[in-house]
């Protein structure tokens, strides 16, 4: 039987806070508030791993239980910068889609084009271009790009993630416990039916 790690003890609260009362991160969210089961993505643009959840497990997961209302789904960004380089510069261009209300498209043009912006020396002119293909207003992408919040809810959410317990990405936050890589979807399905099912038990029908 797959097992979630345990998460940091300020953990829940912390992100539970931060999503649910002012829920700055509705624009980063899918599935229904109200869903039983809440996962917290702590991911990375640049890192490989993250990018093979994104196109092939997520989508998956994304039918099977956000649609279906089982799941919600929050993406906290968890820049790695020791390691990648336009980590942050990416985390920072998502959460100016985010304010444009294209967070999920920036989210999927990132991960899809990963290899064209990666290994630039000087990726700010190719992600300029994919937040154009994303329909964001390039004068608002620049501005926000120059401001300190930007940069400001970056950090806040790395510093969720390393409250959570996340060390490395993909890193997923499970209602009280951890899942660590991009595990196949099979690993995820046996989590989240457990889990869905500890959580549903009792509820009226």
């Amino acid at each position: 039987m797959t097992r979630l790690l345990p998460a940091g003890a300020a953990a829940l609260f912390v992100l539970y806070v931060g999503a649910r009362q002012s829920d700055p991160l509705a624009p980063r969210t899918k599935g229904r508030p109200d869903a039983p089961v809440t996962i917290y993505e702590m991911s990375d643009f640049q890192c490989p791993y993250c990018r093979a959840f994104a196109l092939t497990t997520m989508p998956l997961l994304e039918r099977e239980y956000v649609q279906t209302g089982k799941v919600r789904l929050v993406y906290i960004n968890l820049p790695l910068t020791t390691l990648h380089a336009n980590a942050a510069r990416a985390a920072e261009l998502a959460v100016c889609a985010a304010r444009q209300g294209k967070f999920w498209p920036m989210h999927d043009l990132l991960f899809q084009r990963q290899d064209g912006w990666a290994p630039r020396k000087d990726a700010g002119p190719y992600l300029l271009a994919l937040a154009d293909t994303a329909g964001l207003t390039r004068g608002d992408v620049v501005r926000c790009l120059n401001s300190k919040s930007v940069r400001a809810e970056v950090r806040t959410d790395s510093t969720r993630a390393a409250q959570a317990g996340g060390r490395s990405t993909p890193t997923f936050y499970i209602e009280g416990g951890l899942l660590e890589g991009a595990a196949p979807v099979e690993v995820f399905r046996a989590v989240l039916d457990s889990v869905y099912r500890s959580k549903t038990a009792g509820r009226t029908r």
